[in-house]
């Protein structure tokens, strides 16, 4: 799919409209910018719609999340050049793919095998570099851990203890905490070895995170 003078277009007045809801990170806004969301979108009856601040089904129950939702988790993250970033829930690899223009070094963790596959595929063939896991997004990655930030892009019901386990002290953990169809931002700084702490940053709906199986 091609990205047209027209899209670049819309992508800049997309970024300026989450300017305008108070996303001031310019390294988010100038990754949003740069990626080119309507390919991401399977069904194109939607992607005239892909530079709308909405979000949109992905297949799998599960969905793209609204560009602001996606700039506001990022922004919340405090993503720097190099760092080593943790996403469970790749979904359709927008985020993923946001994280990567920061300069991220993405690990991502995908519970959905369909997803999963088309995802990889996808961010292989636009050329964007993440390393991307079939599995339970709940245990995370030990092996590649510790990770200076953590993003979780589904509702959870608890804040796992083995994401809080690796992470690095200094390191961020951003997840939308909430059993029921709102959740509830929120961020873990680990500040020492043994010493956590949290914050909240408002109300949120995602898709629920899946139970602890891959399958």
């Amino acid at each position: 799919m091609e990205d047209s003078y027209r899209h670049k277009g819309l992508r800049r007045q997309l970024v300026e409209e989450l300017r305008t809801k108070g996303i001031k990170d310019d390294r988010v806004l100038d990754a949003i910018g740069r990626i080119p969301r309507h390919q991401f979108i399977d069904e194109t009856a939607f992607e005239k719609q892909a530079y709308q601040d909405i979000a949109f089904p992905i297949g799998c129950g599960q969905t793209i999340s609204q560009p602001w939702t996606v700039a506001f988790q990022s922004q919340l993250l405090q993503v720097s050049s190099g760092m080593k970033v943790l996403e469970i829930g790749t979904g359709s690899g927008y985020q993923t793919a946001v994280l990567a223009a920061m300069g991220a070094r993405v690990f991502s963790i995908e519970r959905q095998r369909p997803l999963y596959l088309r995802t990889r595929q996808r961010l292989t063939e636009m050329g964007i570099k993440a390393s991307l896991f079939y599995g339970d997004g709940y245990i995370g990655l030990e092996r590649e851990a510790p990770f200076d930030r953590v993003l979780v892009t589904c509702g959870a019901p608890f804040i796992p203890e083995a994401l809080q386990a690796q992470l690095k002290v200094g390191g961020r953990l951003v997840i939308p905490v909430g059993e029921g169809a709102v959740q509830t931002m929120t961020l873990v700084e680990r500040t020492a070895s043994t010493e956590m702490a949290t914050s909240t940053h408002g109300a949120f709906r995602f898709v629920p995170m899946l139970e602890k199986r891959a399958g």
